[in-house]
Formats: C-alpha cells, structure tokens, sequence
C-alpha cells in the first residue's frame, strides 16, 4: 500500500527520500509528502497527485536538512488532499508521523484528544499518532522510547511507522504491527523502507522488523526492542539483492500474504510492459503466432488447476472482443481424450511454472500434430517456453505460496492484454475503444489496492465463517470460474470443503446443500449487464432457505447489503476485467479461513508449487 521511506546520515535527506518514494510508485498513492529536521525546526513539504508535483515545489522552494521521512499515500480514511497528506505532526510541531496500515479505533482516541485541546488538521486515522505519543510525553514518559512505547500500545489495527523527534535530531523511530518494514544499513547511513526496492543500491544489509517492535536508528546503527516491555532485540542484518528479496518473505507473515500483497505492483508492470500507447497493446515474444491471431477461428487453451481458471476467464475474453471461438480444456484431460485438432490452428499452453506434466504432455501432442504453440507463463528458460512458438510472459516474479495469487491475476491481465491485441489485429475492435478499454485495465491495480486496505475487514468475515465443514460459490458469465478459484483457494489452504457453481446452475442440485449453518459466497458484483440481476436472484433463493451469505458487492450495493449476513465489498469495475480484483478478496478470504484454523499456508498438505510428475 502505502510507500514509506527514511533517511538519517550526513547527507541531504530530501534526494535520498525522494530516490525511495520514486521507487516506490508502483504501490500507488495520490499524494505525496516529506519532512526533514532542518534550523531546529521540522519542515514538511506535501502534495496531492504524483511525485512531480512534490518534486517540483521542493525546485521552487528548496528543503535541505537530515535525517528526513518521506511517504506516498493511497487513501483510506479522507479524500486526497494535502491536509490528509503525510507526513502528520502533532501540535506543537514537534513530532513528524509517516503511516501505513489502518488505525481501527482511531475515532476513539482522537475524540479523547481532542477532548484534552488537541486541534486536528486532517481526516485521517494517523493524525492520531503524534498527538499520544506527544501526551504521552507531557505524562512522564522517561524518554521518546517509552513515550513512543505508551502511544502504539493504545492503538488497534495495523501500522508501519517512520517517526521524527525534534528534540532527537540525530535519530529516527521505526515500529512495526501488521504492515512490513525495513531497516537499510550502510557505513553513516541507516534506512526506513516499507520495501527493500527503495533502498536497492544503498544500504547493502537490511533487517525486517518484526511485528511489535520499535527501532531507533542513528547513524552508527538501529538498536531494537520490543514495544511492549522494551526488551532489547538482537537480530543479524541480512544481505540482500532484489532476487533475493523476491525469495523472502519481506516482513509479512507468510510468502501467501507478500504474493497477494505484490499482485498491485505485478499488475502495474504488466501494463506498463505491454501497453505502449494509450490506445495501443504491444506483445512482443508472440513470434509466429501473432500473425495467426490475425486469421484463427478457433483456439484450444490448454492448463490445470488455477492456471485453467485463468483460461476459462480467457476463453471468455477472446470471445467477447473478437469472433474467435475457444475452447478451455484441463490439461490432464485434453491428452488422454484423442482430441480432435483438425481446424485448431493455435493451442495456447497456459502455467507459472512452465513446467507442469499435464500442461506439457498436452503441448507435445499438438505439437505432434503440427499446432503451433503459444505460452503465457512466468518462468523464462522453462520448458514451456523452450518449446512453444510465442510467448506471453506474465512477469510476476518468483512466487513461493503453493497457493498461486499473484501468477493467477498476473495471467488474467495478459489475457485481457492479449484480447484486445487480437481484436485490434482482427479489425474488430477500433483504436479508440482499444483506448476505452485499456484505461478501464490501468484503473485495476488501484482497485485492488482498495481490496487489500479493507482485508481487515475480510479477515472478521473469514473468522466468522472459518470452522464449517462445507461452503459453497457462486458467480456467473466472466466470475464464474472466479468462483471456482474462490472455492479452490479455500480448499488448497484451510482444508474447508469448498465448491463452485455457475450461479444458474443452483437449482440442479447444489441448492440442495442450503441449510442455516452452510456459508454461500456469491459474486455478485454490479454491472450494466443482466447477469447481475439474475445473480442477484440466485442469492435471494440463497436467502429464502437461510442460507449464511456472504457476498462480494460493488460498493455502495444496498440491495446485496440488505440480504447479505456478510458483504465484502469492492471498486466498480467493468464486468469482463472484474475477475482480477474479484480474485484477490476470496483470496484473502481463503488466506484469513486457513490463519483462523492455524494451518501451514504456505505449505498446504499434500500439495506441491508446481506439478511436474503426474
């Protein structure tokens, strides 16, 4: 979510803080702000919008000084603006405050506060920080650690912080509940990062603080404790390098989390790769098999597990944009039934791996017959790419979690992606509504952002729900194989038995299966098509036999709100690129269902990252 970078060492902290923020664009924001200890003063510098409105007020009016925290914002509590900005101070200007994460009980605290004559600036749940670590030293807090100590010991939610102290102008303070962070080492130098990217090249060691810390850093070194006794920690620096941090579980609980976490910035790249115009997809690795696109009639998809989900939506992608017909098969299927490609003159393969036996077994005997072979895929050198005629890579990065997320989305960008180039090349689509419906794609990684700020929310859902033996999803059209990943997620890791049906489907059998205890979670986001109202009375079917819903909404969907026992609610999104933000909320359900029965999630039984034995 939120970027977060800090400084403290000889230099100007504003290039440094600015070098980091940059870095850390993908994540998404719409403001940007830094703050630096400069003439026995705190100077704070904030915009709304990107880094070049920030950049270009600090060329106007130029900041100099360290040590310095800087932060880009993507909203959760207030609108953009620059009051809502970071970095926060509180009210003697004293104190600077750069957050990431949500403070629950945040009206709470600031109503006592400003109880006490605590005037506040902005709308956000951060504000709150500075003032209590501010009262907790005009309570007799020892020192700005134990104050620091006092005030996030109040507070409930989620937070990675970076904290100046004006009375400290050789230190800052880091802590950790919930939301990663980094602390860079090099010789005179230390840093604060909330990912390793922003500090790549400059600090050659890094240590991830843990949840419930709070470190100081000067620039000789970061001592670290504990903050609820203060308790000195001890904990070796480790070297990294971007591929290994890609290995690395980068403060977070479980590889899982960090996948899901990334898939923002992997989708970001992924347009950013791709999208060369505004109007304009550009899929360079095609090879021969982007002339073919031109002409086909039909295409066979070829895949298993998540990666044949991907397909299904493709499937549905491709014909929705152009005349082509295809066909989504399961790989393990596709290559015992004596297929009949005869007419099929492109198979496209589909696997993160690249090196998964069905998939490939089933490329072979196309191959065999002469089709050619286009790839999506994540591994460049596998043995999927080595023997296919074009590829379309999904550049995700490794991905640890057995559990795909981040490859899973990944693919259904690329086939959004590769529909659009088919339709275009086909002259069925013209170069402005290419244009529409690419803005329509850059629009989904801050929508997913929006998913992961409310995954507290999913979280109490999934507590809530977590210990029945069954539960059952539904969607239809584009989110019905969203329900099938939903239902595979839950099963690979919280062992919960799960199915997913096409939501019309209901009355042939499976509504059998509603009783008042089985939880049936429905995808039923809004759009302009009639598939939302027939959805939308599966679910009141769902209803009528006391059925516990929970539903996956558009916001502000008082129709579901009202049926629902729980709704998870999501951006608006165009209904044929909805399945990629859809897929992250039943992911963090599945993730949030399995912490709750305290399981491996990274390491679900019985299963293996990639199946190259069949």
């Amino acid at each position: 979510m939120c970027g977060i970078v800090g400084y403290v060492g000889k230099r100007n902290a504003v290039p440094v803080l600015m070098d980091g923020l940059r870095r850390l664009e993908y994540r998404g924001y719409d403001s940007a702000g830094v703050a630096l200890v400069r003439d026995g003063q705190i100077a704070l510098r904030k915009t709304v919008g990107k880094l070049d409105g920030l950049q270009e007020s600090l060329l106007a009016a130029p900041l100099s000084g360290t040590p310095g925290i800087g932060h880009t914002r993507w909203a959760t509590h207030g609108a953009p603006s620059e009051a809502n900005a970071h970095p926060h101070l509180d009210r003697s200007g004293r104190i600077a405050v750069v957050h990431n994460g949500i403070i629950e009980n945040y009206q709470a605290l600031r109503a006592e506060l400003e109880a006490k004559g605590c005037t506040f600036r902005s709308e956000t749940d951060t504000e709150v920080v500075p003032h209590l670590i501010a009262a907790a030293l005009e309570a007799g807090a020892a020192d700005f650690g134990e104050a620091a100590r006092r005030a996030l010991g109040r507070l409930r939610g989620s937070y990675a912080l970076a904290v100046l102290f004006l009375d400290e102008p050789d230190a800052l303070y880091a802590a950790r509940l919930g939301s990663p962070l980094i602390l860079g080492h090099a010789d005179g130098e230390q840093f604060i990062a909330s990912d390793v990217p922003a500090i790549l090249g400059r600090a050659a060691e890094v240590t991830y603080l843990e949840d419930g810390e709070l470190a100081r850093l000067t620039r000789t070194g970061a001592a670290v404790c504990t903050l609820e006794t203060g308790a000195p920690v001890s904990r070796a620096p480790s070297r990294v390098d971007l591929e290994a941090e890609a290995a690395s579980k980068a403060g977070f609980d479980k590889y899982m989390l960090k996948e899901i976490h990334e898939q923002p910035r992997v989708l970001r790249g992924l347009l950013q790769k791709y999208v060369v115009e505004p109007e304009t997809v550009a899929l360079p690795d095609l090879g021969p098999a982007e002339p073919l696109l031109k002409s086909v009639d039909r295409i066979t998809v070829v895949s298993c597990g998540t990666a044949f989900h991907a397909g299904m939506v493709g499937k549905l992608l491709i014909e929705h944009f152009s005349s082509v017909s295809v066909e989504a098969e399961l790989a393990s299927e596709f290559r015992y039934r004596a297929p009949k490609l005869a007419g099929v003159p492109l198979v496209m393969a589909i696997s993160q791996s690249g090196e998964t036996a069905d998939t490939l077994a089933s490329v072979r005997l196309a191959k065999a017959e002469g089709r050619p072979i286009l790839s999506i895929c994540n591994v460049a050198g596998s043995t999927l790419v080595r023997e296919s005629d074009g590829v379309l890579f999904t550049a995700a990065g490794p991905e640890i979690g057995v559990a795909s997320t981040k490859a899973y989305t990944a693919q259904l960008m690329c086939l959004a992606l590769l529909a659009i180039h088919t339709a275009r090349l086909r002259g069925e689509m013209s170069k402005e509504q290419a244009g529409v419906f690419l803005e329509e794609l850059q629009a989904i990684p801050n929508a997913v952002h929006y998913v992961l700020a409310r995954q507290e929310q999913v979280r109490r859902v999934a507590m809530k729900h977590h210990s029945g033996p069954s539960a059952l999803y539904l969607g239809r059209y584009f989110n019905y194989p969203t329900a099938l990943e939903g239902a595979l997620k839950n099963k690979e890791i919280s062992y919960q038995h799960a199915e997913g049906y096409a939501a019309g489907e209901m009355k042939h059998g499976p509504i059998a299966l509603v009783d008042e205890y089985l939880p049936v979670v429905c995808v039923c986001t809004k759009t302009e098509s009639e598939v939302y109202e027939k959805t939308l009375s599966n679910v009141k079917e769902v209803q009528a036999r006391n059925g516990r819903i929970i539903a996956l909404a558009t916001d502000g969907d008082s129709a579901l709100a009202d049926i629902a026992e729980d709704v998870l609610f999501v951006p608006p999104t165009l209904e044929a690129f909805s399945p990629i933000v859809n897929a992250v909320a039943l992911q963090l359900l599945a993730y949030y269902a399995a912490q709750a029965r305290g399981l491996d999630i990274d390491k679900p039984r019985n299963l293996a990252k990639s199946v190259t034995v069949e």
